[in-house]
């Protein structure tokens, strides 16, 4: 035991000799402002006492088609060492398999570190909606709003009724969901689907019942909404599942953080505790909460796990996902 004790120093003050006077470079791919920013530069201020050796911790933006560049920076440039960490969309893993041209980075490559937040959506109908459950949408028209192509309020209705023969229909042409909202209330749409984050502002109106949840469109648990159902629970088979996770599953990646490949063993568990408990600092929690910043853990187990499980999507289901939602990259 002695011994073992002795090893754990010692790792633990080399480490802290690695780190100590140098700069840890935490590179988002996202403009200043943006939520990958703002999440991001949270991370940074509190990371910094949770790396061994307390390096500074300096972020650069890097927001070049959407992060593709970061991206590929972190994968191709990026020294190997631990002193450059990512901050990368969401959506890479889909962008790779979808066969983005600019794309470089090889996602079973990178190294997840986690990742914070759960955009987790849903789908919100107002209080004189026909549609009462999330049953009712297989056999009744629900009228929803829509931002247009690309956006989820339109991906997510459309996969809907595409794979599971739902009965959504569309009324593009609204700006926002905020705006989709006060259409519910004028009775000019039945509802909409969109990020659960979206609806903050209406905490009263569902408390008033003029706004009501009907399902989440994750297949993972929502926290904040326990008992709600999820959409997944009305797919017959697992090439309907496997259709929804491949559009939707990029959520819960959060907003994801790696390290590039070929980092050593021992300083990817160092990066790795030193995000994790990060996060779980309660002076980060208590500034997340105050600047209301989704900051909820995504293990990087779980990013790896997600990962392993889109790459064993079929070419064919590739290629109709493209077909169907050709915005998706």
């Amino acid at each position: 035991m002695p011994l073992l004790l002795v090893g754990q120093g010692a790792f633990a003050q080399s480490e802290a000799d690695f780190f100590k006077n140098k700069q840890v470079r935490l590179i988002v791919g996202f403009s200043a402002g943006n939520e990958y920013d703002v999440g991001a530069r949270l991370l940074a201020r509190h990371l910094v006492r949770h790396i061994p050796g307390a390096p500074a911790v300096i972020v650069q933006n890097m927001p070049q088609a959407a992060s593709i560049v970061a991206a590929n920076y972190i994968y191709t440039q990026a020294p190997r060492d631990g002193t450059v960490i990512g901050a990368i969309t969401r959506n890479l893993v889909n962008q790779a398999l979808l066969g983005h041209p600019n794309l470089v980075a090889d996602p079973r490559r990178l190294i997840w570190l986690g990742g914070t937040s759960f955009p987790g959506r849903v789908c919100v109908v107002g209080e004189k909606a026909p549609t009462r459950t999330a049953a009712d949408i297989f056999t009744k028209e629900l009228i929803v709003g829509s931002n247009g192509a690309g956006n989820s309020t339109n991906i997510l209705p459309t996969i809907f009724n595409h794979v599971l023969g739902a009965k959504f229909k569309l009324i593009e042409g609204y700006k926002g969901t905020a705006d989709i909202v006060l259409a519910i209330e004028r009775n000019e749409v039945e509802g909409v689907c969109a990020s659960y984050g979206q609806f903050r502002g209406s905490a009263q109106a569902f408390q008033d019942g003029k706004l009501r949840i009907l399902f989440r469109a994750e297949e993972a648990k929502m926290s904040e909404i326990p008992d709600a159902p999820s959409i997944y629970d009305f797919a017959t088979t697992e090439e309907q599942r496997q259709f929804m996770r491949f559009v939707f599953s990029s959520t819960e990646f959060g907003r994801p953080y790696v390290l590039p490949p070929e980092v050593a063993p021992t300083r990817v568990e160092t990066m790795r505790k030193a995000v994790a408990d990060a996060v779980a600092d309660p002076e980060l929690i208590a500034e997340a909460e105050k600047s209301q910043v989704d900051m909820s853990w995504r293990p990087p187990a779980d990013l790896e796990r997600i990962t392993a499980q889109l790459y064993r999507t079929s070419p064919e289901l590739i290629e109709a996902v493209k077909k169907l939602v050709p915005n998706l990259n």
